[in-house]
Parts: C-alpha cells; structure tokens; sequence
C-alpha cells in the first residue's frame, strides 16, 4: 500500500464481525494514516495527575514524528506543548519524565515558563518580542485525575465524558493517589493487536492463571454489552447502585469510551494471589472492600481498572507498524506507605504477570498476521463482541477523518 485510497479501500472491505484486512496491521502507510488521521485528532491518554504532583513535574509523549510535553504549571494546572522551540526547533525535554523550574532548550539555552511562555533568549535584538514566540500549545484537558491531550486543531467535546467519569471516577479520587509502581514494556506487535487482546478475555482462562484468582471471565461482564446480561454483574451492579456508587454499563455514542463496574470472583476484592486486599487504605469514597472493578476504557489508547484499593492505568503509545509502548501505572492511596499499608511485590504481580503473558500472545498473533497465509477470521460473537465493536470503531473513525481531511 503506498496512499490513503489503498487505507481506505481495506477499510471498506472488512467483512463485519471479522478482523482487519492484513495491511492495516502490517503497512507503513496504514500507520502512517493511523497517526495523522487518528491519534492525532482524538483525545490521547497521557499521563495520570499523580505523575504530576507538584509545580514542574512533566513528562514526554511520542505520537508519531510528534513529541509534546505534559508540564505542571505553578498554578497547578496542567499544560501541554510541542517540544520544539521556537528558535530552532531543538527538543527541549528529551527525558521521558522529570522536573524543572523552568523549560530550558539544551541547545542556545531560550527559556520558557511552565505557561509556555518565552521569558529569556540571548541576543536577538530589539525588535525581537518574545510574546510572539511561546511554545506551540497543545490541547489537554484533565478529567478526574487523567490527563489527556490533543494534537487537532479543534480537539473533540470532551464534556459528556468529564460528567460521566465524574460519576464512576470520581469515588476513588484519583487527583488524591500516588504512584507506587510504573512499568514499561514493549510488545513487538501493531497496536490495534494490543488493543483486541484487552478486548476479550476467550484467551484468559488458558493464558492468565493469575489474573484469573480474581477476574471473572465471563463475556457477559467484560464484553461489549450491558453487565447485567449476567445475574453476578446484575446483583453486583443493584448493590453499587443502592449505595449510590454508580456501575450501570454507559457508552458514549461514539463508542470512544465506556464505563462499567463489575465484580471480582467469589469473596475476592483485588487483583492479588490470595485476592485479598493488596492495599490498607481503603481510597476516595468507595463504599465497601468488595466494589470489583470500574472498567474505562478510553480510545484508541487507553484500558484503566478502578478498585476499592487501588487504581491501574494501561497506556498504549504506537512505535511503528509492529511495535507498542505498554505503560501501566499502579496508584494507591496518598498516605499508604509501602511496606507498612502494601507490600509492592503483593500489589503488582498480577498484572505483571498478565502483561508479560500479552506480550507473548500478541507478538505470536503479529507473527501469524506477517505470514502469507492470513485471512481475516471471525469473531465469537459469544466470546468476542468487544473486540468487534473496537475493530468497528477503529475503521469508522478512521475513515471519517480521512475523508474529512
């Protein structure tokens, strides 16, 4: 494939209900049109608020040949730019994560406030104004504790989902959590194949024995439809509800995002090995030990659990056609301290686990998608309705931002 009328033309031509014709997994040019028409226009995960605690905490985000940075401001409030200065375009943050009092190009030292303002460049002259040569902004937002960013020019509404996660999120106060542990792995795989394989869990039973001590993997709970399908997702659903804990499945009509809490298996209450509680210190205002799981996901980069202990994030960043960026962060309560309130080995080796075992599964599936001999295949619609209403969404919102382009 060499342009946007061969993307396109694989994209009309995806039988419903089975996966991705093979370029879209396997071509430049699929990923180059991923990037500009997709992860550039949609609203992107980029970090937990935890990860930015304080005044000049920021970290780096890679979309694609872009790279932004998400700053701490001294007001509190969070801000992104284009880490490129306005002078010559040097990076300026070439860490993943760090602080600093000011933004500093390493390359003639301009320097630029935590606003993104220019406050000092040398020698350049008395018509020079540096008002006229802040850094480029980026859009970002922070909706309960996440935040998010935005490369369009005109980022998407987010404002449905900022009243929806402050019902379902807002409990477990993430604004108020810390980091304990983050991981970074990297899978050798096409992001969309990283994506469906949180979709479902058909794979779980044989592929996670850790997580499935805890984890239900009955498709009824964790698939694309309402959890009251199942009488353990109905009855878990009425308990949250009755303490005004909100749980009901809700989507937004995008299909973007969604939010559903459901259960943990038997008297479990964490994604531990004993399934006990992993942390102390019970976090935000959840009502009971034992309120499962919130599961939000967030396309075309994100999957995130909220407990009653403990809140994970999963970030998915693209690093080509065939590689992926899997960053999961685990936060717990402020004041919990480690050794005394949780054990971090007890705390992250579920997902641990589990992550390592997607790794291996989803690096075998591209391995498999390279041959010569793939054809899309159906999906289950018993087992794998998420990962079709992903692929739908997927191929929709691209094609709608490619022709409108």
């Amino acid at each position: 494939m060499h342009s946007n009328s061969d993307v396109l033309s694989l994209l009309l031509s995806r039988k419903p209900w089975h996966s991705l014709p093979q370029g879209l997994y396997l071509s430049q040019a699929a990923y180059d049109a991923d990037m500009r028409d997709l992860w550039h226009r949609e609203w992107i995960f980029a970090a937990s608020a935890a990860e930015l605690p304080a005044a000049g905490n920021y970290v780096t985000v890679t979309l694609g040949d872009a790279s932004i940075i998400v700053v701490r401001g001294a007001d509190g409030v969070a801000r992104a730019f284009h880490n490129s200065c306005r002078h010559r375009g040097s990076r300026i943050c070439s860490a993943t994560k760090g602080t600093s009092a000011k933004l500093v190009c390493p390359y003639h030292q301009w320097t630029y406030d935590l606003d993104g303002s220019l406050l000092w460049a040398r020698e350049m002259g008395d018509d020079f104004n540096p008002k006229e040569h802040g850094l480029g902004v980026v859009h970002c937002r922070e909706v309960q504790g996440l935040i998010y960013i935005c490369l369009a020019a005109v980022a998407p509404d987010s404002g449905d989902l900022a009243d929806q996660a402050a019902r379902y999120l807002g409990p477990h106060d993430v604004a108020n959590l810390k980091v304990a542990y983050q991981s970074n792995i990297v899978e050798e795989a096409n992001w969309k194949l990283v994506m469906e394989n949180n979709r479902e869990c058909y794979h779980c039973a044989s592929n996670h024995p850790s997580l499935c001590v805890t984890f239900p993997d009955d498709p009824n709970l964790v698939g694309a439809d309402d959890a009251t399908t199942s009488n353990m997702g109905r009855e878990h659903i009425e308990k949250c509800e009755a303490a005004n804990f909100p749980a009901r499945y809700v989507i937004d009509p995008t299909e973007t995002w969604r939010f559903v809490r459901i259960p943990f298996l038997r008297d479990t209450v964490s994604y531990t090995m004993d399934g006990k509680a992993a942390v102390s210190k019970r976090i935000g205002t959840v009502p009971f030990d034992d309120a499962g799981s919130c599961l939000y996901f967030h396309y075309p980069n994100s999957w995130n659990h909220f407990l009653s202990d403990q809140v994970l994030t999963f970030r998915v960043m693209p690093l080509g056609p065939d590689r992926t960026e899997v960053t999961t962060t685990w936060l717990v309560h402020k004041d919990a301290v480690e050794g005394v309130d949780y054990d971090l080995n007890r705390l992250t080796e579920v997902w641990i686990h589990t992550n390592d075992e997607d790794r291996q599964i989803v690096e075998e599936n591209q391995r498999g998608v390279q041959s010569p001999g793939y054809k899309p295949g159906p999906y289950s619609k018993a087992q794998e309705g998420g990962v079709n209403q992903f692929v739908d969404w997927y191929c929709k919102t691209l094609q709608n931002h490619m022709v409108s382009s």
